[in-house]
């Protein structure tokens, strides 16, 4: 037969969900007497477990544990298959007890599934089942029967029966009588308890006198499969009569006793009756031989009296219930039989038993979590019981103090031990509690299993520092390797956990940064000029898997030292003031600056070699003047400035300072060429278009534009004959003189300055007489004489006709015909004129020394001091015109209303001749222009 199939397995026939999530009872049937790794059964994968993760959408590899101790059967840890051990499963040994009870022999066992995602905790109870490994026995190997000789045919003798471990169909099933001699046959009587008595029955008539003995063998067999048997000697003796039997007056007595009873409390006092006398009445009482030896020593049985006692202590919980066979016998074939079953009723005497499985393998009798662990992890599997029975029975258990660990009923009697709270190394590193199992009972009875719980140390702290903001500061020009401070961070994990190294953030590479002590230098030297204040991190890592960080801000703030000089923004100011700035204006700021800081920084001004002519400001810088300026007198002051600072030692340093005085437009042109208003230029007829002939050269004595002259003609050149250049002054023939261009022609020339915001100018007359000679200079100077009476907005010719050489001889007689008439006229006006000589020419003298000056009358109060410093009486600029007069933007078409006056030289003392004298100062520029000396005459 196929082993397997011998070895059939149940399928699953019940399935109590106490908790779905966590309890699954199974029931496997096996046969006792398997050979070891016999494959009893696996658990089955429908058990609602998801074999994938719904967060990871990963598969799970299961883990099965066997959580009960018991040495018969292992379970795969991978795949959940139940085998035999090498141990012996014995069903008789394992199950123990009266054989004519058919109990369901068991034993259960636990096993959990891991991870804990998982978890699931399997009850399975094996049943064994009984298999013909046993022969049915006799209690003696030799059974001996006395039967009355008088004994009817067909009277009936019980016989010892046979006892098989066995149970059911593999227990006693047939008895066979062996050599029966005819004299007896065997019958087998089963009883409601569903024993087998086997029953001698006399066939024959007996006569102990013919033959008192009869010797036989009876057989047993069981119904197994091998069937198995034994046998016994029955030896019959064949007694004298005694025709009446015992009576009890109960045959069924029940009776209860607690399990505490003393020894020698009575349990039961049996009594029967025969209606016999002497010696045949005498009833003696026994028990059956189907009691067992354990109740024979518990119970005693007084023959005579029949009384029933304890004879030893009583334990419920190891039976509670025992059946007695008693029989009384008077010496008959046939004792009457009475059965007493006594209840052993339950004392609270056994405290509750705890059994605690781990989950988690200790370690020396300690449990290691990680203090990771989620909440309800499972720790372990605790069965409560307690041999008592009902209220004695019934059990609570709990844990002991307050701690993060709960009891979760998985059934009436079995508890799983959770986390009931995350855990926390760094608040509580060992938790040490006891589990209480405590009855009912009164007074209670309770047991205690004591539980280790040490927590693992995660990384689930990362470094703290005591301050989150680090601020230190400084002195610059430090040394290198300056300490600084210590940096310090703490860790509330452990081990490697807790050790931390620090590292610098960017933006500190002037520190160095000790990993390890957490001491922060200075890597180099600090300029406070260069870089006030550093802002970087300080990182702290501790060394756990992952690491975990934290930061810190530092700031270092460099204090400043007095290293640094005042400077000046330029070693050389320059400023530029008009020089009619009035007196305390300010002409300039000088900027210095000091890169310290605080009273180091703190600069204070003054001007060096006790300059009166400004005044500084010694903080500000502004520097104002104390005189009033004339760019003529003098175009530029410099003066050296110090600027010290407030620092210890004082550090200085010195600027030069150059006031410009920057011109005004308070000069009018000065005419220097033609040196007089009546002097006059040959123009020959023979000139050629082009030629030069005659110049024009003035001077201003102010600058830049202001200084810058333009010549034109306003007047006199109505034929279009000359032209003037703008900017030399040259006069230029423009086209070549005819006979009708003979004679004096006067040009009015003006000559402006390009001055802003209003340009000045001056008048002046050039007189070109055109022919061929001069003939008499003086008629010509008469001429001119005469044209001053003409305006110089008309032309000298428009009056009269030119005055040419051809008509000489004609004048000179009109001249001698009026010649009284002008004597008369000439000495008249002599002597008016020579009254008021003296005061005229000082009139003349004061009248040009104003045209000297600006014509500008906002300005003529403050070129009182100009006025004075020209006083030159023979100053060749008295013989030039000068008109005050306003004139539009374009000085060729503004109209001439001016006057000319004559040099008081002439009108007093009617010399025919005057002298220019043109200073040293003007030297270079007439050389440059009239290419000769500096001294001009003119007859």
């Amino acid at each position: 037969m196929d082993l397997r199939d011998f070895y059939l397995l149940a399928s699953l026939v019940a399935c109590l969900w106490l908790d779905p999530a966590i309890a699954q009872e199974l029931i496997y049937p096996i046969r006792e007497e398997l050979p070891e790794n016999v494959l009893i059964g696996n658990i089955p994968k429908d058990l609602n477990i998801s074999h994938v993760n719904a967060a990871t959408g990963t598969s799970a590899n299961l883990v099965y544990r066997l959580v009960s101790n018991t040495p018969l059967v292992r379970v795969s840890g991978s795949t959940g298959e139940i085998f035999t051990t090498s141990n012996r499963i014995d069903r008789e040994r394992l199950c123990a007890g009266p054989s004519y009870e058919e109990n369901e022999c068991s034993f259960e066992i636990e096993v959990v599934i891991l991870p804990n995602d998982f978890f699931r905790l399997i009850k399975i109870k094996i049943v064994v089942k009984d298999i013909n490994d046993n022969a049915p026995m006799f209690q003696y190997p030799v059974i001996n029967i006395s039967i009355p000789e008088n004994t009817l045919i067909n009277s009936r003798f019980p016989i010892p029966s046979a006892t098989d471990p066995d149970i059911g169909f593999n227990s006693v099933q047939h008895y066979e009588l062996v050599n029966g001699q005819s004299a007896f046959g065997l019958d087998i009587v089963e009883t409601p308890e569903g024993e087998k008595w086997p029953q001698l029955i006399v066939q024959q008539n007996l006569d102990r006198e013919l033959k008192d003995t009869y010797v036989m063998k009876i057989k047993v067999e069981d119904g197994g499969t091998p069937q198995k048997s034994s046998t016994a000697i029955l030896q019959v003796t064949v007694s004298d009569v005694n025709d009446n039997k015992p009576i009890f007056k109960a045959s069924q007595i029940e009776v209860h006793i607690p399990e505490n009873a003393p020894v020698g409390t009575s349990v039961f006092q049996l009594q029967a009756t025969d209606a016999d006398v002497g010696p045949n009445a005498e009833i003696r009482y026994i028990f059956s031989t189907t009691v067992s030896p354990a109740t024979k020593k518990l119970f005693a049985l007084n023959a005579t009296t029949g009384l029933i006692t304890v004879q030893r202590p009583l334990d419920r919980e190891e039976t509670a219930a025992h059946k007695l066979l008693v029989l009384a016998s008077d010496g008959s074939s046939s004792p009457a039989r009475a059965t007493i079953l006594i209840n052993v009723t339950d004392v609270n005497d056994n405290p509750p038993n705890i059994d605690l499985k781990y989950i988690i393998s200790p370690i020396n009798g300690t449990v290691y979590l990680s203090e990771k662990g989620p909440v309800n992890t499972k720790i372990a599997l605790i069965t409560v019981s307690d041999k008592d029975t009902d209220v004695n029975g019934k059990v609570i258990c709990f844990i002991e103090k307050d701690v993060p660990f709960h009891l979760k009923a998985v059934y009436d009697n079995q508890y799983l031990l959770e986390t009931s709270a995350l855990l926390d190394y760094e608040g509580t590193k060992e938790y040490i509690f006891k589990i209480v199992a405590s009855d009912s009972g009164k007074p209670s009875l309770n047991q205690t299993a004591l539980v280790r719980v040490k927590l693992e140390d995660e990384n689930d702290n990362p470094p703290i520092f005591s301050q989150p903001v680090i601020e230190l500061s400084v002195l610059e020009n430090n040394v290198r390797g300056l300490y600084l401070t210590t940096i310090s961070a703490t860790d509330d994990d452990s081990g490697k956990n807790s050790e931390i190294v620090y590292q610098l953030g960017p933006n500190a590479s002037f520190f160095d940064l000790d990993r390890k002590t957490g001491v922060l230098t200075a890597s180099r030297v600090f300029d406070r000029e260069e870089q006030e204040r550093f802002l970087f991190t300080v990182t702290a890592r501790d060394n756990g898997t992952p690491p975990l960080q934290s930061q810190a801000a530092v700031i270092v703030t460099v204090q400043d030292e007095n290293d640094n000089s005042p400077k000046f923004t330029h070693n050389h100011f320059q400023f530029f003031v008009s020089e009619n700035l009035s007196k305390y204006s300010t002409v300039g700021v000088i900027t210095v600056t000091d890169s310290d800081a605080g009273v180091n920084a703190d600069v204070t001004l003054s001007i060096l070699n006790n300059n009166e002519n400004f005044i500084l400001d010694p903080f500000s810088g502004v520097i104002k003047s104390n005189i009033s300026f004339d760019r003529e007198l003098q175009s530029s002051y410099t003066f050296d400035v110090k600027a010290i600072d407030g620092g210890r030692p004082i550090r200085s340093s010195s600027a030069k300072v150059t006031i410009n005085i920057i011109d005004v437009n308070d000069n009018s042109p000065v005419v220097i060429y033609p040196p007089s208003n009546t002097s006059f230029k040959l123009v020959p007829l023979s000139a050629i278009p082009g030629s030069v002939v005659a110049e024009v050269f003035a001077m201003d004595v102010d600058t830049g534009m202001n200084a810058e002259l333009k010549y034109t003609i306003v007047s006199g050149n109505n034929k279009g004959l000359f032209r003037i250049d703008p900017v030399t002054g040259n006069i230029t023939l423009e086209e070549k003189p005819i006979t009708t261009d003979v004679g004096l022609h006067r040009l009015v020339v003006n000559i402006s300055d390009l001055g802003y915001p209003k340009s000045l100018h001056t008048l002046v007359l050039v007189f070109l007489y055109v022919n061929d000679t001069v003939g008499n200079a003086t008629y010509i100077y008469d001429l001119i004489r005469r044209t001053m009476e003409t305006p110089l907005d008309r032309n000298i010719g428009d009056s009269s006709e030119p005055y040419q050489s051809g008509d000489y001889l004609t004048i000179m007689i009109a001249i001698v015909a009026g010649a009284m008439v002008v004597i008369v006229v000439i000495f008249v006006t002599v002597l008016v004129r020579c009254r008021h000589a003296s005061r005229f020419k000082a009139a003349q003298r004061n009248k040009q020394g104003a045209e000297w000056m600006s014509p500008n009358q906002e300005n003529k109060q403050n070129k009182k001091k100009k006025r004075k410093k020209r006083k030159s009486p023979k100053n060749s600029l008295l013989n030039f015109v000068t008109i005050e007069e306003s004139k539009p933007d374009d000085p060729v078409h503004e109209p001439i209303n001016g006057t000319i006056s004559l040099p008081a030289e002439l009108e007093e003392q009617g010399k025919k001749s005057f002298c220019l004298f043109v200073g040293f100062e003007y030297s270079k520029l007439l050389m440059d222009r009239l290419n000769r000396s500096c001294m001009y005459c003119f007859e």
